[in-house]
């Protein structure tokens, strides 16, 4: 017996021995970390990811094995395991190559797909950054300071109410805005400070829950500079834009830091300028430290100022009031200001278990003064209101990520908590005259929400096959004191919502994936409507599905494409303008979506995303059930030239299909097309280059809205096509110097 124990125990510690977690780490050739990168080994077959510090663990593997490591835009290295404790594996830059890319080595094959556009045609401006999700849409209506309306899968989302954006960890969404449920102002991000987007489709991940119905986006920003820089921008309409990067921790051992500033001003297109100026100031340090922690320290300030000529009627334009860019109220715009303080940390705490968490600040204030119907309800002093808020956000996320084995199964499991706590103090809704007088008050109140949740996330990994369990909890507190009353009295509502998700993926071959992906989201309604409404309509569900296909049939050819579906318990309208939520029932919406990547050769890069969509409300007539706005058929297209000897540049058309403006579609808002083209020259440490916005001049609205509207001399009201109109030909030239 004694003899049979012994031969078990030396089995045991001898397989451990042969067949260990090995240990290492995965840098650029400037020594800093790289997230994401591919650890195969070439003996055992096991493989890995190199977590945010760039370290990793790898299991079966041990002295003698050979490591392949690779990473998308860097040469992919073959080691040798040796009997060390770590192993430091140095990665140097390179061109991306489609080629390279091997889906089942991604974490996630559609997120690399949109840092491979990132790095073909870079952004410079806050605008780009959202375009850069495949099939996302978005319009500006209001001088350029107001956050875009965004367009995602048939959803007319307004300015987020249907989709969750975040930075570095931070919520961009604003829930109980002056202007809109869910209302996100990316205005304060510097695009050139954006290192990664991460998104997803549909409302099927654990660890995001508000507004996560027709999808998500999570925007990373960099952890340092490949050198400083300072670019100006100058062009048309008296258009001027300076941006700074710099460096402050250069040759610093395990530390960087570094700050950006921009700064924009312009008048546009319109007869009355818009005066519109933006500055922007972001500052960020990280420090890694021996035990396998990092830690990142952010802070920023945005500030923004703006006059806008609005949504004009069709008819003043066609009758010769005013032309395309004229105005019926030049009073219109506002100011804006936002300051973030955001930590991060992350611990590897053993060879299976990373932490992550993040703990924010922020303080926003913002006022908006627009005027949509003129003079339809009141005759002698019009229409215009004001939006005011002034908020503080406090919160913190925390995710524990632990890997393990089932016998030959893989399982990783991910869990997490959150918290965020609004205090949104004198939101305001006031009727006023010329941007000075407030005739009145509206609303005016107090708002408190805070928001709990917590996740838990298991992925079995049998080898092609893997399964995704999910499961979210969310627990709001909705407080509301409202000053128009003549006694104070606090409202208050609760409520808690599960949300069970399910993924599956199947790699077919190493470049064929196929996929399966459901859940349930929701989007929570205004604090000022649910405790009017008694709880009733708080936190409506959405219930969706996607199956899709990722392959790489040819080594410069990447395709993707999706069915999906999409049915939401209560579509939400909500009118800022008169301070109250339209329910419009329950509605429905499918399609398909389609994403090219093809590289021509070593410097020409062609990408292509198109979304075809029906979407209707089900509880409505046939002929009367049309969504208002929402998009059938989008396309973005796009040429990238780079490193074409000292050349750089791209061509990029974007298609927006005509769309319903109203219920029954007997009023359209018109579809367009607009082309853009950059080109730059690259001369050592200096580029030089030029852009143009509408290549070739198209006359198109950028927003458009059926609204019911009466101007000065009218008698009688008039609803239809009210809109903003897209920029004219715009030229821009720019210089940027490295150092």
């Amino acid at each position: 017996m004694n003899q049979k124990l012994v031969l078990i125990i030396s089995l045991i510690i001898f397989n451990f021995t042969n067949a260990q977690i090995f240990s290492g780490k995965v840098v650029n050739d400037k020594n800093q970390p790289l997230e994401a990168a591919y650890i195969y080994n070439l003996n055992s077959k096991s493989h890995a990811h190199s977590a945010i510090n760039g370290t990793f663990t790898i299991d079966n593997t041990k002295a003698g094995d050979s490591l392949r490591v690779g990473l998308l835009g860097y040469k992919t290295q073959t080691l040798y395991v040796k009997n060390e404790e770590k192993l430091q594996v140095v990665l140097a830059e390179k061109a991306f190559e489609l080629k390279e890319l091997v889906i089942s080595e991604e974490i996630n094959a559609l997120t690399t797909k949109v840092k491979l556009d990132l790095q073909t045609n870079p952004v410079n401006s806050s605008q780009e950054i959202l375009r850069k999700v495949p099939g996302l849409f978005i319009g500006q209506h209001a001088g350029g300071g107001k956050a875009e309306q965004i367009f995602l899968r048939g959803f007319d989302i307004d300015h987020g109410t249907d989709v969750s954006i975040s930075v570095d960890g931070i919520p961009v969404n604003m829930v109980s805005h002056a202007h809109g449920q869910g209302y996100s102002d990316l205005h304060f991000i510097i695009p050139e400070t954006i290192n990664k987007i991460d998104f997803g489709k549909g409302g099927y991940y654990a660890d995001q829950g508000d507004f996560n119905t027709a999808g998500y986006v999570d925007f990373s920003t960099k952890e340092y500079l490949n050198e400083s820089s300072i670019n100006v921008s100058v062009g048309q309409f008296n258009t001027v834009r300076t941006v700074g990067l710099f460096d402050l921790l250069e040759k610093k051992k395990n530390q960087n830091a570094y700050m950006a500033v921009e700064y924009i001003e312009t008048d546009g297109p319109f007869e009355a300028p818009q005066s519109f100026n933006r500055l922007n100031l972001f500052g960020k340090y990280t420090a890694y430290a021996d035990d396998n922690s990092k830690v990142s320290l952010t802070a920023s300030h945005f500030t923004s100022r703006w006059d806008a000529s609005g949504q004009i009627p069709q008819r003043a334009v066609d009758d010769g009031s005013i032309s395309r860019f004229g105005a019926i109220d030049a009073t219109e715009g506002g100011e804006t200001s936002r300051t973030n303080v955001n930590v991060e940390f992350f611990k590897a705490i053993d060879s299976r278990t990373n932490l992550t968490a993040n703990a924010f600040y922020s303080q926003y204030a913002f006022e908006l003064y627009s005027n949509f119907t003129f003079f339809l309800e009141d005759p002698i002093n019009g229409d215009q209101i004001r939006q005011k808020e002034d908020r503080n956000i406090f919160g913190a996320n925390a995710a524990v990520d632990y890997t393990s084995f089932l016998g030959d199964v893989e399982l990783d499991v991910t869990a997490g908590l959150g918290l965020r706590h609004d205090v949104n103090d004198d939101v305001e809704l006031s009727k006023t005259r010329n941007r000075r007088e407030t005739l009145e008050n509206i609303q005016l109140g107090d708002i408190n929400q805070t928001n709990m949740n917590a996740f838990v996330e298991a992925t079995f990994d049998f080898g092609k096959f893997k399964i995704s369990p999910a499961l979210r909890l969310d627990y709001f507190n909705f407080l509301y004191n409202d000053q128009l009353q003549p006694t104070f009295e606090t409202q208050s509502e609760r409520k808690a919502i599960i949300s069970p998700k399910l993924n599956l993926f199947y790699n077919a071959n190493d470049n064929l994936q196929l996929y399966a992906k459901s859940g349930l989201g929701f989007h929570s309604n205004d604090a000022r409507v649910v405790v009017s409404n008694e709880g009733r309509d708080i936190l409506p569900r959405s219930y969706g599905t996607d199956l899709g296909v990722i392959w790489k049939p040819t080594p410069d050819l990447l395709i993707n494409t999706a069915a999906w579906y999409l049915f939401l318990e209560q579509e939400f309208v909500y009118v800022g303008d008169a301070g109250i939520v339209e329910p419009s029932g329950k509605t429905e919406r499918y399609g398909l979506d389609l994403g090219l990547r093809y590289q021509i050769n070593n410097w020409l890069f062609f990408d292509s995303d198109a979304t075809i969509t029906k979407a209707r409300a089900i509880e409505e007539n046939d002929g009367e059930d049309f969504i208002p706005l929402a998009p059938d058929f989008t396309l973005t297209s796009g040429l990238s030239i780079n490193n074409l000897g000292n050349f750089s540049g791209g061509l990029r058309v974007r298609y927006l299909d005509d769309r319903p403006a109203n219920e029954d579609n007997s009023i359209v808002a018109e579809g367009y097309v607009v082309t853009d083209f950059n080109l730059n020259y690259k001369l050592n440490k200096i580029t030089i280059g030029f852009a143009i916005e509408n290549l070739f001049d198209v006359e198109w609205n950028e927003t458009q809205f059926a609204t019911e509207s009466r101007l000065q001399n009218e008698v009688n009201p008039v609803e239809e096509i009210h809109f903003t109109p897209g920029t004219q030909f715009f030229l821009k030239g720019n210089i940027t110097y490295r150092f």
